[in-house]
């Protein structure tokens, strides 16, 4: 019997129930031939059902398996009664709206998933790889940093968890930390705004994931970024030429597609001509944006060899100069009226001279890119878009885009990447010398137990003088007119030399402004005649004006001339190079070179992080010490200053550094940081004997009062050494068998050095103290020293002199000393006494007796060979011999 494609025969028949097996016997009889066919029905419904279990079962299987693989799924849609299967139906591509709704809602959590995707980089191993650190050295520098610890106090006191990273790498860490996380925003930015759009892709949120710097997200992002109204390509947009620009680049369009959008009354539609440019316009911007060709910019940018810059003389009219200022010299730029040289060997100092030229109009600069460069990038971008395989009316009109692209689009953009990129460089290692020459200036060893006349020379308004006692102190001011006629210029030098005779004058600084040349002459005859011991120092009085009139000088000086306060800021800058200088912007201290400029966020950052190093690690009496000085304290911010310095008024001096914790407004973050870097100087070991413990004000906290604390003098606050650090410092010195009262005398250092030489191993002395082998070299040199100990005594000093030589009287090949006042990327400029600086040029920089090149700092003495002079330009070349 045939039943639905099945036969039931009334046999034997077995079936198979679940794995097992029954036999069912033959019949004859019409009963039991219903049976059977009624048994031949259950079977089928039977094995129907597990047919339509299996089907369940593998279908949650793979809804399973997809889930895992993050792979949509559509699942199997159930037939209704008449409707045709995809077989039967006339178009396969038309979908539900079931389906759209599906797909969208797939391609979000995707996106989604996408955007909670994080940079595939990590920041300390992208800082230890630039920087050539250990992973976990850039790892710890950054957790430091995050923590709020500043870069003295991490350089000082941190080495054993940076491994003895020094300030300079410390400051790239910080640098580099901040480029990575802004790129970090940047690229999170992106991933939101093309998620927004419906076009993130796995492929686009891989590239954005493993960019590592701003340009590169930059040019992943530009396809995304919506353009300027004003563009051509956008005002084809708007007309609706898009989709027609895309069938072109497809290479599909045609010429009679472009003919139905023609609107002969409509601006920019009025003939298939216009049309078609409108589609050219559009497919431009497309290659512009293409990351490929957008990369391929970058990297020819990034100072290509082929690449030239050139400079010539400006024709065009010269820019007015800004009120109260000279207009800039032409001869100043003659080595650049005819000047060519590749991008890629462009020096620093060239870039910025070209740049100052052409924004006084005194140069007019071009890039030169090579022919053979443009045809490269145009046979990319035809070879990218296939332009072989499009018909012809689509290479035709793709072709001119190219062409259009390259010239209206793409080379400006390498010409302003060169010139970016070459400032950008220029630009960042001016600030770095900058900073150098500003270390080197603040580390000026300081004039310690001298009394100075200070002279800020003039000759309209006299010679403003000032007496400066040894600590620094105005004993005297007065105004002396040194040029003036004869008969008053003589009794002006007496009055003069009554101030050098009452006062005990041992040491003249003369500010090195108008009327130097003609100071340095009296005073050296002063000195022929009457003081055979006087020596004389020329000055730099670069911001000595600014500081004069600004409110530090008010607020120290209320009731002296702004004149006669440049001339106590001269003397006391010999005095006291670093106590004085930080008194002043460092851009106006004249050790750089086009610091005007420089981006003055990132010069005053640069420069604030060097005065803060150089105060910090010489250090400063907390009980002396001016407000400015203070200041530049690691840790201490200005309102912090301010409650020290009325806590020191109403209080008086303090005995120990714990007493910070006592000051409102000086929490356990801001001791840490200050501490080590504050000393208590004014104090000898007979005050500490005299002196009594102080009983700290209770303050009260949330709930219950804090406890008094007691403060008593402590002599390692006179060192170093950090309060963490009191307590192994303290076994250091009983495992040397010594007492902490006689800290600093000549026979504390020697035995101290006899422990030294004793110690066959510092990490078992760390071990036995419980600290690092940095922490416990630090305790060792800290308790080798004075406790009258300058850091800056191991810099160069002042130069003395006490005759003078005339720029006329120099000659080829003479052997002149000097002191080096600037340091730039082409020389070094030199003091040789003659009113006007010296230059060492790069290539003449090379000691005579090894003949290796040597590098000059600012503050340092040389001897030198005269090369050559020209007295109308006031030039003057020199030879390095040696260093004195």
């Amino acid at each position: 019997m045939r039943l639905h494609g099945v036969t039931v025969e009334a046999t034997t028949t077995t079936v198979e129930l679940g794995g097992s097996e029954e036999k069912l016997p033959n019949q004859t009889h019409p009963e039991a031939a219903t049976q059977t066919r009624c048994h031949g029905w259950f079977v089928f419904i039977w094995r129907l059902h597990m047919v339509v279990i299996c089907v369940q079962n593998m279908e949650m299987k793979r809804k399973f398996v997809n889930k895992d693989s993050n792979k949509s799924y559509v699942p199997l849609k159930k037939v209704k009664k008449g409707e045709p299967d995809d077989e039967q139906k006339p178009d396969q591509s038309t979908k539900t709206a079931e389906d759209k709704h599906k797909k969208a809602k797939e391609e979000q959590t995707l996106s989604k998933s996408l955007l909670d995707t994080s940079v595939s980089w990590n920041a300390e191993e992208v800082i230890a790889s630039h920087l050539g650190v250990p992973v976990w050295a850039a790892r710890n520098a950054v957790r430091l940093l995050d923590e709020g610890c500043t870069v003295p106090f991490i350089t000082r006191y941190r080495k054993e968890q940076t491994g003895g990273m020094e300030a300079q790498i410390i400051r790239e860490t910080l640098t580099l930390l901040e480029e990575l996380r802004a790129v970090e925003t940047k690229v999170k930015a992106a991933k939101e705004h093309i998620s927004e759009k419906g076009k993130l892709t796995v492929e686009l949120e891989k590239a954005l994931s493993h960019a590592h710097t701003l340009q590169e997200v930059e040019c992943l992002f530009a396809p995304f970024k919506t353009g300027s109204k004003g563009t051509l390509a956008e005002r084809a947009r708007s007309l609706g030429l898009e989709p027609l620009a895309v069938l072109f680049s497809k290479g599909f369009g045609t010429n009679a597609e472009a003919a139905k959008l023609v609107q002969h009354d409509t601006k920019d539609l009025g003939s298939v001509k216009e049309v078609l440019e409108g589609v050219k316009h559009i497919i431009a911007d497309m290659i512009h944006k293409d990351p490929e060709i957008m990369e391929l910019v970058r990297s020819l940018s990034r100072k290509s060899p082929v690449i030239q810059l050139h400079s010539t003389k400006s024709k065009a009219k010269k820019s007015e100069p800004k009120p109260g200022t000279k207009p800039e010299p032409e001869h100043k730029y003659e080595t650049y009226f005819e000047f060519q040289r590749s991008a890629a060997a462009m020096q620093p100092h060239q870039t910025l001279a070209i740049n100052r030229g052409e924004s006084h109009k005194i140069l007019a600069v071009k890039v030169d890119i090579p022919k053979k460069l443009e045809f490269d990038i145009k046979s990319r971008c035809l070879f990218k878009w296939r332009v072989c395989n499009m018909n012809q009316d689509s290479a035709t009109v793709f072709t001119d885009a190219v062409e259009d692209a390259l010239s209206r689009l793409i080379i400006p953009q390498i010409t302003r990447n060169v010139r970016s990129e070459l400032t950008k460089e220029a630009e960042k290692s001016s600030i770095d010398v900058f900073s150098k020459n500003l270390k080197h200036l603040l580390l000026t060893a300081p004039l310690k137990g001298s009394i100075i006349l200070a002279l800020d020379p003039g000759f309209s308004h006299g010679c403003k003088t000032a007496i400066i006692s040894v600590t620094g102190q105005i004993l005297a001011t007065q105004i002396v007119w040194l040029h003036g006629k004869p008969n008053e210029r003589i009794n002006q030098l007496s009055v003069l030399e009554g101030l050098i005779h009452t006062h005990k004058v041992e040491i003249v600084a003369i500010g090195n402004g108008v009327a130097c040349r003609e100071t340095e002459s009296v005073v050296s005859g002063l000195i022929k005649k009457s003081f055979p011991s006087l020596k004389y120092c020329i000055v730099s009085e670069c911001g000595a004006s600014i500081y004069s009139v600004s409110d530090v000088a008010k607020a120290e000086m209320p009731d002296l001339d702004p004149s006669l306060r440049g001339a106590v800021s001269i003397g006391r800058r010999l005095l006291d190079p670093l106590a004085e200088f930080v008194k002043v912007d460092p851009k106006h201290l004249g050790v750089g070179q086009y610091q005007h400029d420089m981006p003055q966020s990132q010069l005053k950052k640069a420069l604030d992080l060097t005065v803060e190093e150089c105060v910090s690690f010489v250090g400063v009496d907390i009980n002396t010490c001016s407000q400015c000085l203070l200041s530049r304290v690691s840790g201490l911010t200005a309102s912090k200053v301010k409650k020290v310095l009325e806590w020191r008024e109403k209080f008086g001096p303090f005995i120990c550094r714990e007493q910070l914790l006592s000051v409102k407004g000086l929490g356990e973050k801001t001791y840490e940081q200050a501490a080590g870097f504050v000393r208590i100087h004014s104090l000898n070991n007979e005050d500490f004997k005299n002196l009594s413990p102080l009983k700290a004000a209770s303050r009260k906290g949330k709930g219950k009062k804090k406890p008094v604390a007691e403060y008593k003098p402590n002599p390692l606050d006179m060192t170093e050494i950090h309060p963490e650090s009191y307590e192994a410092a303290q076994k250091f010195i009983t495992m040397a068998s010594l007492s902490l009262k006689d800290l600093g005398q000549p026979d504390f250092i020697k035995k101290i050095g006899h422990f030294m030489s004793s110690i066959k191993s510092l990490e078992e002395l760390a071990g036995r103290l419980s600290v690092g082998v940095p922490t416990v070299t630090l305790i060792a040199t800290a308790l080798q020293r004075p406790l009258t100990y300058d850091l800056r005594e191991g810099f160069d000093k002042p130069l003395f002199k006490q005759n003078i030589t005339d720029m006329n009287q120099l000659q080829k090949g003479q052997r002149v000393t000097g002191k080096v006042n600037n340091v730039t990327h082409f020389g070094a400029f030199v003091d040789i006494g003659v009113g006007k600086d010296a230059m060492v040029h790069n290539s003449n920089m090379r000691l005579k007796d090894t003949g290796r090149p040597y590098s000059l700092c600012v503050g340092e003495t040389i001897e030198a060979e005269i090369e050559n002079k020209d007295i109308s330009k006031g030039r003057i070349g020199l030879r390095l011999i040696r260093l004195i």
